[in-house]
């Protein structure tokens, strides 16, 4: 694999588009090599500390010890997640693990939209809570990292190893496309990794505490119960799903 910087502005197609790894490790463990060796210290890992982010923490850990990690860190998290990310700290010290705020506290947010705003409008939640934080994260990053499946719902079902990111104007990198959800409870067993304990009482996927839910469905049929949106925009070209 040739060591060619694929920016958004030169983008032309995934690297990997032709690569059919033996097995979902190693085909991680490649994607991520190239990409920090590419990338270096401009590619950051945007983790939301559910399962898959904490496979890749591991992984990660293991090809940049010292990488950037940053935790959109809205305030109204689930304590189970905050007390993971203290585990995961105290687990891989070498981590540069940023907690990072919205410019709005939630009292601010209030004031001027409203008390419960992810009750009215989520969509504008989560974009001052989550999506422009992030936007100011990338915007000294070439690329970043996201732990996406195809698996996870019909939204991320085309999802390549690296994509061009037109939300945030970056390439997107995704070494677990082809993990499936039982792989990925495997893998964090195997290795004995610490992981939300929200996970064991029926929540697939574990964002914000009042827009999350736990569903026996599929990955993501338990955020934003209610409303027409199973995505906070992270993942998409707009502020709508």
């Amino acid at each position: 694999m040739t060591q060619e910087v694929v920016t958004y502005e030169q983008f032309t197609g995934d690297p990997f588009a032709s690569y059919r790894p033996d097995n979902e490790v190693e085909g991680a463990l490649t994607v991520l090599k190239w990409a920090y060796e590419t990338y270096g210290d401009s590619i950051v890992y945007a983790c939301s500390f559910g399962a898959e982010g904490i496979v890749l923490i591991d992984l990660i850990s293991k090809v940049k010890p010292d990488a950037k990690v940053v935790f959109l860190d809205t305030g109204i998290h689930f304590q189970e997640t905050y007390a993971l990310i203290d585990k995961v700290k105290a687990r891989y010290p070498q981590l540069n693990i940023e907690m990072r705020k919205p410019d709005l506290t939630l009292d601010e947010q209030a004031e001027e939209y409203g008390s419960a705003l992810w009750k009215k409008n989520p969509n504008q939640c989560c974009y001052i809570r989550k999506i422009k934080p992030l936007e100011d994260t990338l915007s000294g990053a070439t690329a970043w990292v996201s732990g996406l499946r195809r698996e996870q719902s019909a939204s991320r079902k085309n999802t390549n190893f690296v994509n061009k990111d037109e939300r945030f104007k970056s390439v997107k990198v995704c070494p677990l496309i082809y993990w499936t959800w039982d792989f990925v409870w495997q893998y964090i067993r195997l290795n004995d990794l610490d992981y939300n304990v929200l996970h064991d009482q029926g929540y697939p996927s574990i964002g914000c505490m009042p827009c999350t839910s736990p569903d026996e469905g599929d990955g993501r049929s338990g955020r934003w119960k209610g409303f027409n949106k199973t995505e906070c925009g992270l993942h998409t070209t707009g502020n709508q799903d």
